[in-house]
């Protein structure tokens, strides 16, 4: 028997489904049904909840510079960044990974300099010497990701879009009007098209629609707040081994630290593991002269990549009421003014806003992905 019924069903409430719900709403007629599902008891109790999301410029690799670039002014002027500044360091050894990451960069219209080992000590005290050559990037701010979250879900329930928790979705069969959705609760749902913002849960959605999941892998990231002799200084950039080993910033005088980790996991309520935590204090104390005194908190969370690490935006090649805005790796939060309304346009077929007048969806799209 039908439980419910609404014209699009989004499933997941993090940061994914909550924009793109929002963004829908505003641009459909007023009477369209949206029903926002989430499995969990609250919205974005996975990645979003744990994200210590900053918006930097060139993360998430050049083909997503005008995403994040396009969402600046947006997170900027309703007060959701605070100026921190980044700091890409790299030893001697890596003179040509500095050269490289200059030259991909350089077409995006990101901002960089290059900087000398004189400018890196004068910006991290603590670093030690052999740590000789630096990119700054000096527009990078952090995220205050929960008030961005509720932002978005309170434009969602303004707009009409209803919330359901403690709603995943099981089985899922395509009808000659849409999709009927078993719920995990009890009941069931009909939709006439759904938008698949699930995360680490992406490809399970597709295979229980029957579609051909394109290979959306959840990657473990680890993050720890510790206590540091001395203590950190508060006005530190977000600090990045341009190797990808590692990366921290300071939370008042603590620093969070990751060993940059991507550990394939199956979609799940992610926990870090001790030797990560313990590989993330080692690279601190190798790369700076802060001696760990405490691990005061740890937490982790999946970010789900695509094979070829771009996100997956766009109507499914098998289906086209079947809508993916997954896959995007690290770089949701940062992205996401602009990639909801980007979609959310192309969903409804309006207009381009100044927002988005400049991008371009294609790359994104998973026909792409065979």
């Amino acid at each position: 028997m039908t439980d419910e019924a609404c014209d699009i069903a989004v499933i997941g409430a993090g940061i994914a489904g909550a924009s793109i719900a929002a963004e829908l709403a505003a641009l459909l007629p007023r009477d369209t049904r949206i029903l926002l599902l989430e499995r969990e008891s609250v919205a974005g109790y996975h990645t979003t909840g744990r994200s210590a999301a900053f918006w930097e410029e060139c993360y998430g690799g050049p083909a997503l510079v005008p995403l994040t670039r396009a969402s600046g002014a947006y997170l900027r002027d309703r007060g959701f960044l605070s100026e921190r500044g980044a700091l890409y360091i790299a030893q001697a050894d890596a003179e040509a990974e500095v050269d490289s990451f200059l030259a991909r960069f350089a077409p995006t219209g990101a901002e960089l300099y290059r900087l000398g080992a004189a400018d890196l000590q004068r910006r991290v005290p603590q670093l030690r010497a052999r740590w000789v050559h630096g990119i700054w990037q000096p527009h990078c701010a952090d995220i205050d990701v929960a008030a961005l979250h509720q932002h978005y879900l309170r434009r969602a329930a303004a707009a009409g879009v209803r919330l359901r928790v403690k709603a995943g979705v099981g089985p899922i069969d395509r009808t000659g009007s849409g999709w009927r959705l078993r719920l995990d609760g009890g009941g069931t749902l009909t939709a006439g098209a759904l938008v698949n913002a699930a995360g680490a849960w992406s490809d399970c959605v597709a295979a229980a629609a029957g579609l051909r999941a394109p290979g959306i892998q959840p990657l473990r990231r680890t993050v720890v707040q510790v206590r540091v002799d001395p203590p950190a200084p508060r006005d530190l950039p977000l600090v990045l081994d341009i190797s990808g080993r590692f990366y921290f910033r300071p939370e008042g005088d603590r620093l969070w630290l990751s060993p940059h980790d991507e550990t394939p996991s199956p979609p799940c309520d992610a926990a870090p593991e001790e030797l990560d935590v313990a590989v993330a204090i080692s690279r601190l104390e190798e790369a700076t002269g802060w001696r760990v005194e405490a691990v005061e908190r740890r937490w982790a969370g999946l970010r789900s990549f695509a094979p070829d690490r771009l996100p997956v935006y766009g109507p499914d090649p098998g289906d086209r009421a079947f809508i993916w805005f997954a896959g995007q790796g690290g770089s949701g939060i940062q992205t996401a003014p602009a990639a909801a309304r980007l979609m959310a346009e192309a969903v409804a077929g309006s207009g381009r806003s100044a927002m988005t007048a400049d991008l371009d969806l294609r790359p994104f799209g998973p026909e792409r992905l065979g």
